[in-house]
């Protein structure tokens, strides 16, 4: 919507209007749009935070809890308002509409993934709060709806002119030319589904401590803003030998938005927490930064990128692959930020030190680590 102003002003005759409303011409820098972007995100989540929050405890929409939950610090957070992920939804849309260009499909095709996306977890979230347990909709009906956005998402880009040039290539980190210049109709489809399954469940598994899966995401947000403006940027996609993908900085100006929005909900969901994202906001992160690294072909990159979250999901299939194998756990708990948060609790208890740190103390150490992760994704764009 913003962009409209400066395409106003460049059709300005008189001199005169135009020099003195010249500083529109900051309108078209994708740096200053994502910038813009993130403050918009950040306010507007300030200003509607504590109005969506009383919201949400007035209909008693509270995060259930198992009865045979592992971890007792966590029975405590019984009630807190979910479904949270509707802030980060509606103030990224507002932020995405003022800010990204119209007539670009890239960022409007992330946002795409994040509506759908957090549609599903919404439904989830609204069987949790209704059957009062943590049991929501079936996995088989949630997988099936992401797999939806998949064959939506794949149905575009073989048909977009923007993107179908490169829609079945497969690229590797440090590598410079495409591995696979043009995959099979199933491999593509096969491929595409692992990423953003993969990858909204994995954001989904992180999200167990108060503000882990949103600080994670705005790591990942960063190192995606900068991708993306390399792969939209022709003189810097060439010297760094990535793929140019024409229109694709928007997606900078869409991830500028996302890291504002993801750091006002952090501001209510930093520990102790005053209301959680749920699946909304889980499931919708996780497949709109799929969706992202799938149209600038840096999908394997999200693998180091999103460390953090990939950490996540092999400690839940090394856990139940274990158990079923050997009738034993390999860790005290998953997720395995869970199997951490219980030995700093002992480690605490034993020492005399306060308990009630222990989760923002494992909190910070992932946030660390994915701050890590996200500076070994960016590192991947040189080496090569």
């Amino acid at each position: 919507m913003m962009y409209w102003i400066y395409e106003w002003w460049l059709e300005l005759r008189d001199p005169a209007w135009r020099e003195a409303l010249s500083p529109l011409r900051l309108l078209a820098y994708v740096t200053f749009r994502a910038m813009a972007g993130a403050a918009t995100g950040f306010l507007l989540s300030l200003i509607l935070g504590p109005w969506a929050i009383r919201k949400l405890l007035e209909l008693k929409i509270g995060q259930p809890v198992r009865d045979d939950e592992v971890l007792k610090m966590q029975r405590k957070k019984a009630g807190t308002p979910t479904m949270g992920g509707l802030l980060i939804l509606g103030t990224l849309f507002v932020s995405v509409a003022l800010w990204c260009r119209p007539g670009s499909p890239f960022a409007y095709l992330a946002m795409a993934a994040m509506l759908w996306m957090g549609g599903i977890g919404f439904l989830d979230d609204y069987m949790k709060v209704r059957k009062k347990n943590s049991a929501g909709i079936s996995g088989r009906l949630k997988l099936l709806g992401q797999f939806c956005w998949v064959l939506v998402l794949f149905y575009l880009m073989e048909t977009l002119p923007e993107t179908q040039e490169r829609s079945r290539q497969l690229m590797l980190p440090f590598l410079k030319e495409p591995v696979i210049p043009r995959m099979g109709l199933l491999v593509t489809m096969v491929f595409m589904t692992l990423v953003i399954l993969g990858a909204s469940n994995a954001v989904n598994l992180t999200d167990g401590l108060d503000g882990l899966a949103i600080g994670c995401s705005n790591a990942v947000a960063v190192a995606y803003l900068a991708m993306s403006y390399v792969a939209g940027h022709v003189v810097f996609a060439e010297h760094l030998q990535v793929p140019y993908i024409a229109g694709s900085e928007e997606l900078a100006v869409f991830f500028g938005c996302l890291l504002g929005s993801g750091l006002g909900f952090l501001w209510f969901n930093c520990h102790p927490a005053r209301v959680f994202m749920g699946d909304t906001g889980s499931l919708a992160l996780g497949g709109g930064i799929a969706t992202a690294a799938i149209l600038i072909k840096q999908e394997i990159t999200l693998i180091f990128v999103g460390g953090i979250f990939v950490m996540e999901a092999v400690s839940v299939v090394l856990q139940v692959a274990s158990f079923k194998l050997t009738g034993k756990r390999i860790f005290r708990c998953a997720p395995i930020h869970h199997h951490f948060e219980m030995e700093a609790k002992d480690a605490a208890e034993r020492e005399g030190r306060d308990v009630e740190v222990v989760e923002t103390l494992v909190t910070i150490r992932f946030w660390v680590l994915a701050i890590i992760f996200a500076i070994l994704g960016i590192a991947t764009l040189k080496i090569r």
